[in-house]
């Protein structure tokens, strides 16, 4: 449901920017960067629980500079036609992009609690078996 929603706004956002084509595409294409940096970033798997909040400033400063870099790539390259489409289509963008990144890190951490859940459940399944049938075996 949310995902149709979402594909229906990004559909429509495109073509009401018809004109604005590349400030749109340009938007989309800096969020999507820049919001996979910072999330490649800050849920990197560490040791030291305590580099949770760097990883999250580092993750916070290279979203700042992929967007910064990007904009003044765009500005140079004239691509920009109209700056108001592309801060618009960066804000909706960023936001799906996000919401995409959580959805699948809630998905793997599904899966992952499922792969744990089963592989600890089949091995106490047969360590009751085996301890049943050794049971049995020294009353005969």
């Amino acid at each position: 449901m949310i995902f149709g929603l979402i594909m229906l706004l990004s559909v429509v956002a495109g073509i009401l920017s018809g004109e604005h084509f590349h400030s749109f595409i340009a938007g989309f294409g800096i969020a999507a960067i820049a919001i996979g940096t910072a999330y490649w970033l800050a849920f990197r798997a560490t040791r030291y629980p305590q580099l949770a909040l760097l990883m999250l400033l580092v993750a916070m400063t290279a979203k700042l500079a992929v967007t910064v870099t990007g904009v003044m790539w765009v500005v140079q390259t004239n691509m920009m036609s109209s700056p108001f489409v592309f801060s618009l289509s960066y804000l909706f963008f960023s936001i799906v992009v996000s919401y995409c990144y959580f959805k699948l890190r809630e998905y793997q951490m599904s899966v992952a609690t499922k792969r744990n859940t089963v592989v600890f459940s089949t091995s106490t399944q047969q360590e009751s078996a085996l301890m049943t049938s050794t049971a049995t075996a020294t009353k005969i």
